[in-house]
């Protein structure tokens, strides 16, 4: 059901937006690209769906999988329901990554955006470790570390755009930051889409081992599990997945937080089947995001990483009032 409806909103995706597009019109372009059909339709329309609203879908949609899957991962890696991407810092590192390629030039042209947003995601990753573990441990501080550590990298990254960046180049950072889709096309998709899927399969391959963690790192350790392998492996992968992400379409936050806990709510706790439930609910979330970015206000798209954080502060206040009264 889920797959059918990650169809149904990117087909309708694809027919929204500044020209109204009929279904059966955009189902046809489509058609003609995959599969070679010969239906009688306009090149400005046919243009429009395949190199401009179907590529921006598809990318909506690997964003959404991958920052749920890394919420997913993040939540049972760490025990504790407020772990994701964004709060975690994993987001803002990997933007200051990026804007310092972007703006700066780090590394001579020869490091990608990618690159920098990886690098600077794995930095985050390493200072909330390295904040928690001196706090003394535990869920709640290494939520406070993330929180810290995103302040930092935020500052970092408007130091650098208010500093070096000229006025053009600080608007377009600055919109980007909040979550564009605006820019993405075809290359977007060949880079978006691999990494959501081996970032699926890499997870689907430890989702026992991601069972074993819920009960702790004892409990795993005594399972045989390889508790440092897995947590290397699968912090890297989270990384790799948000700063690709990251680079792409800017810093989009509470995917990764309300996402996982509505497909635990739906297919139950087993990784098995939450994995790809919060893939597939991760990709329909953010298309509809997409969708209501470009609707809300006539002739004006939202950066969506407003839209996420409209549906996503509440969810979050709902879970951590949940978290206090289990508590």
């Amino acid at each position: 059901m889920a797959a059918a409806a990650l169809l149904g909103v990117i087909a309708v995706a694809v027919s929204i937006g500044e020209m109204k597009i009929p279904l059966g019109t955009t189902l046809g372009a489509v058609s003609n690209k995959l599969f070679g059909t010969a239906f009688p339709l306009s090149p400005i329309q046919e243009g429009i769906i395949w190199d401009y609203r179907f590529s921006r879908a598809l990318v909506a949609a690997s964003c959404g999988a991958s920052l749920a899957l890394c919420g997913a991962i993040l939540q049972a890696l760490l025990r504790n329901p407020l772990a994701e991407p964004f709060v975690l810092g994993i987001s803002a590192g990997a933007s200051t990554g990026a804007v310092v390629v972007l703006i700066v030039g780090f590394g001579g042209g020869l490091l990608s955006l990618s690159g920098g947003a990886f690098l600077g995601a794995m930095m985050a990753v390493v200072l909330v470790a390295i904040l928690a573990a001196g706090s003394g441990g535990g869920g709640d501080r290494i939520i406070l570390a993330g929180v810290a550590g995103s302040q930092l990298f935020n500052a970092l990254t408007s130091y650098i755009v208010t500093t070096s960046a000229s006025a053009e180049q600080a608007r377009g950072v600055m919109f980007w930051l909040l979550g564009s889709l605006g820019g993405v096309r075809w290359p977007d998709v060949y880079l978006a889409a691999p990494v959501a899927v081996a970032g699926l399969i890499i997870c689907t391959v430890h989702a026992r081992a991601l069972d074993a963690f819920t009960f702790g790192v004892d409990a795993a350790a005594s399972l045989g599990i390889p508790v440092t392998r897995v947590r290397v492996v699968l912090f890297g992968l989270t990384a790799l997945m948000t700063a690709t992400m990251v680079s792409l379409v800017g810093s989009i936050g509470f995917v990764g937080l309300v996402i996982p806990h509505a497909a635990r709510f739906l297919v139950g706790p087993s990784h098995a089947r939450l994995l790809p439930a919060s893939v597939l609910i991760g990709a329909i979330f953010m298309v509809l995001a997409d969708i209501i970015s470009r609707i809300i206000i006539p002739q004006q798209v939202l950066p969506i990483g407003v839209v996420t954080a409209l549906f996503g502060a509440p969810a979050f206040a709902f879970i951590l009032y949940r978290s206090r009264v289990s508590a």
